[in-house]
């Protein structure tokens, strides 16, 4: 009877574990969410000038030069466009998000809402870790400039204070503790206390600034363009293969990150249902174009192996004798990299702010100042954050660690998308971004519908009668497949299809990998096998595709829709994992050692103060504390008569927690 009893509370245990990490948000309710809101007051234009300053800094003054000096060669401009493309399917998934949930968080409120606590857990704490990392990159590289224009005086003072050649040069640190880079976004971060619309004007001023030296750098480069310089590396345009283009990619995808702070400031927008997919849209495709202009314009300017990757545009311009135009570039790319030091203290303390008014955070984090309507503490926890990693880390490492929490949040939005679009319409989902007419104080909270409720307690409120209006099916020409997921719940198959597609993917893209970068010579000899393996994990991977969209979708109240879906989502899902496969082991490494502090995070302090708790002490942790009482028997008496009904066992109602539940009977019939 212990060991059966045992059996018993463990089986209670672990499904109160898993139900906990799959709740969701509903779509309108802020799950308890404090009373202290974020000011709309930013319009279109501030928003998207806010995307623009946020991406055009670091990326386009100083990863420009590393790229093409030591990945790509002058195949950085496919470098960039694949990256910008990638970005692209990103940024049409965030845009639709961005109209349904108006809300701070971005990728972690989409997550929680479309797949749950775990996961969105997850998002925010590596969002969190990425705009650390943007700002404390972006301040490295600002101080680079600064210590250029005084040649290199910042980075000689500094060794000489600790010791000459006595100073920690590592893999993994810099070379020198860079204090003008800790300071700055120190300084940074407490002007933006002052205000966000303060803060917006001024962004506004510097990325038009930074936006008309792009322009001189683009005319002026290609007209001393020599096309020759693109082919006097060995190996011709592309010196480092196909490979290098790709592995270019994965790095110069950090120059696009800035995007998502338009997501992430839905909740400061006028009209977000408007200005998020305009301001997404139009600034993604101007920095894209803007890249990769600037990178031919560098590349035929003088030869990749002559570029300075620490002040890649101001010192070839200083070869070609003109220090005019060093000076105008050097300007610049402070402006410029200043936005995007904004950009990346303006998203975090937001992420905060969202994470901490669920619970899953410390709840210091989920204040809002009376006065700026700002989050002070969360500016200043992040600020001084950011300001250590810039103090000792080196900006390659800081980068390249960056790129993979990215890759993996945008793929978890887009596979969102899917899950979203074929969740059967509730109350709740009625509810989307407010128009420009609404006051700046609207609630976005609504009385939403339980999990269970069916489609005729739907029905009944007046606003949703029928199957064909909130259900989603099977369409009449897939209805051969009714045999094989009939009895399954349409959102339960598509969100394992999603799941198993982005397996395939890995698989197939690791395996491009391997080809591309030439390690898989030997595996030639059997290319037989490998192409019938591969076409295997294609078929698969193509054939969840097809069943996803096998089924009707709920499109109901969406101002912005990302189209072909399940193709558009499912093809950013493969263009972001094939990134994620071309970054280093070493990278891959230091991201698991960050996850697994996350863990710790959340298994000691959020799952037990998560604002979805539903039930509140009437859960099964309070009933199995007594477990030697009367109630761990009578959790036991109700398993035994339960197991005898269903002729199963309690490992079932666990397993049910992950792959989902089975129809009843009733909605079989329906």
């Amino acid at each position: 009877m212990t060991g059966k009893r045992g059996g018993v509370i463990l089986a209670h245990v672990l499904s109160s574990i898993c139900e906990k990490m799959n709740r969701k948000k509903s779509l309108p309710n802020d799950g308890g969410r404090s009373q202290d809101t974020l000011k709309r007051c930013l319009s279109t234009l501030d928003i998207t000038l806010l995307g623009i300053g946020h991406m055009v800094g670091a990326g386009i003054y100083v990863l420009t030069g590393t790229v093409a000096k030591d990945i790509a060669g002058p195949g950085i401009i496919f470098s960039f466009f694949l990256a910008g493309l990638v970005s692209i399917l990103a940024a049409i998934c965030y845009a639709e998000f961005g109209t349904r949930v108006p809300k701070a968080g971005a990728a972690y409120v989409y997550t929680y809402i479309a797949v749950g606590e775990f996961w969105a857990f997850i998002i925010g704490w590596n969002i969190c870790l990425e705009h650390m990392l943007g700002a404390a990159s972006v301040s490295r590289a600002w101080s680079g400039y600064v210590d250029s224009l005084l040649g290199g005086w910042i980075k000689n003072t500094t060794l000489s204070l600790i010791g000459g050649e006595a100073h920690y040069d590592t893999d993994l640190l810099a070379q020198y503790p860079d204090v003008l880079a800790c300071l700055i976004c120190l300084l940074y971060a407490l002007a933006m206390a002052l205000g966000v619309k303060i803060t917006a004007a001024f962004n506004g001023i510097l990325t038009l600034i930074n936006i008309a030296v792009m322009v001189l750098v683009i005319c002026v480069g290609f007209w001393y363009a020599d096309v020759q310089n693109w082919f006097q590396a060995d190996g011709g345009f592309l010196p480092y293969g196909f490979g290098g283009v790709i592995a270019g990619a994965a790095t110069c995808f950090y120059a696009f990150v800035g995007f998502d702070s338009i997501a992430t400031s839905a909740e400061e927008a006028k009209n977000p249902a408007t200005s998020v997919p305009i301001a997404t849209l139009v600034s993604l495709s101007a920095v894209s174009a803007g890249y990769i202009l600037v990178s031919a314009a560098l590349t035929l300017m003088i030869p990749t192996d002559e570029i300075n990757p620490s002040a890649s545009l101001p010192e070839a311009f200083g070869q070609l004798g003109l220090p005019w135009a060093k000076i105008i570039i050097t300007i610049g790319a402070l402006c410029g990299m200043t936005t995007t030091l904004l950009g990346s203290l303006f998203a975090l303390p937001r992420c905060l702010y969202a994470m901490a008014c669920d619970g899953l955070l410390f709840s210091c984090f989920g204040r809002v100042n009376s006065m700026t309507q700002v989050p002070v503490l969360n500016l200043l926890a992040s600020g001084t954050f950011s300001a250590l990693l810039a103090l000792v880390f080196d900006l390659k490492h800081l980068v390249e660690f960056m790129s993979i929490g990215t890759l993996l949040a945008y793929t978890i939005v887009a596979a969102s998308v899917i899950v979203l679009r074929y969740r059967p319409l509730k109350a709740e989902s009625l509810i989307y971004a407010p128009d420009s007419s609404e006051s700046e104080n609207l609630d976005y909270e609504a009385d939403s519908l339980s999990e269970d409720s069916s489609v005729d307690t739907i029905s009944q409120t007046g606003e949703l009668i029928g199957h064909s209006t909130s259900g989603v099916y099977l369409k009449a020409k897939y209805k051969w497949l009714e045999p094989l997921v009939g009895n399954f719940e349409a959102e339960r198959v598509v969100s394992t299809c999603v799941m198993l597609f982005c397996i395939f993917t890995f698989g197939i893209c690791f395996q491009l990998k391997m080809y591309w970068s030439g390690d898989s010579e030997s595996a030639a000899d059997s290319s037989y096998w490998a192409f019938l393996f591969n076409g295997f994990i294609l078929f698969f991977a193509l054939a969840c595709v097809t069943l996803i969209g096998a089924y009707t979708q709920n499109t109901q109240g969406l101002t912005f829709k990302v189209p072909l879906v399940p193709l558009f989502p499912a093809l950013s899902i493969f263009a972001n994992i094939a990134l994620m496969v071309h970054l280093s082991f070493v990278t891959w490494l230091r991201f698991f050692i960050w996850v697994s502090l996350g863990m710790l995070m959340y298994f000691g302090y959020g799952i037990h103060h998560s604002r979805q708790q539903d039930g509140g002490e009437n859960t099964n942790y309070s009933i199995l504390r007594t477990a030697g009482g009367r109630q761990s028997q009578d959790i036991e008496g109700e398993e035994e008569a339960e197991n005898k009904q269903k002729g199963g066992s309690t490992s079932i109602a666990i397993c049910q927690r992950f792959i989902g539940r089975k129809k009843s009977k009733g909605e079989q019939l329906k």
